[in-house]
């Protein structure tokens, strides 16, 4: 890694698309794409229904909110369906995060909480020029 670089991104685990009807849209990309199809769980903090789906060596993660009121609620209702946001695996989280926040790089987490990828952290999209950036562990990735 850089010496000026907080953060190296170590490969893409998976892009996230956010859906009305995580049923629907699986059965739509298992018939056109022939991807499987994964185990919906309940994601309460993010007030989410969300799987991992995996497409050759990388992932797509669909998620459906379970409260009208939520985050990802109310990015569909602004911004249609579609992309919400991009993960990428790096080396040791927590000092990943601790060296992005001292670069004054706004975060989401300042520490690692656990998703449904693993031990995760997210970087503002006001920081990344509009993207929301989840970092995953790639010691604890979900593949």
């Amino acid at each position: 890694m850089s010496s000026e670089s907080p953060c190296t991104a170590r490969h893409i685990n998976h892009v996230c698309i956010a859906v009305k009807d995580i049923a629907e849209t699986m059965q739509f990309y298992r018939d056109v794409f022939g991807v499987g199809t994964g185990e919906v769980v309940d994601i309460e903090d993010q007030a989410v229904q969300a799987t991992l789906v995996q497409v050759g060596g990388s992932q797509l993660e669909f998620i459906q909110p379970t409260d009208p009121n939520g985050g990802v609620a109310k990015f569909i209702e602004r911004r249609g369906e579609g992309v919400h946001h991009i993960c990428f695996e790096v080396e040791d989280l927590p000092a990943t995060l601790r060296r992005l926040d001292e670069k004054n790089i706004q975060l989401i987490d300042r520490a690692p909480r656990e998703g449904l990828s693993g031990s995760i952290g997210f970087i503002h999209p006001k920081a990344t020029h509009g993207v929301l950036i989840e970092l995953v562990d790639q010691d604890t990735a979900r593949r």
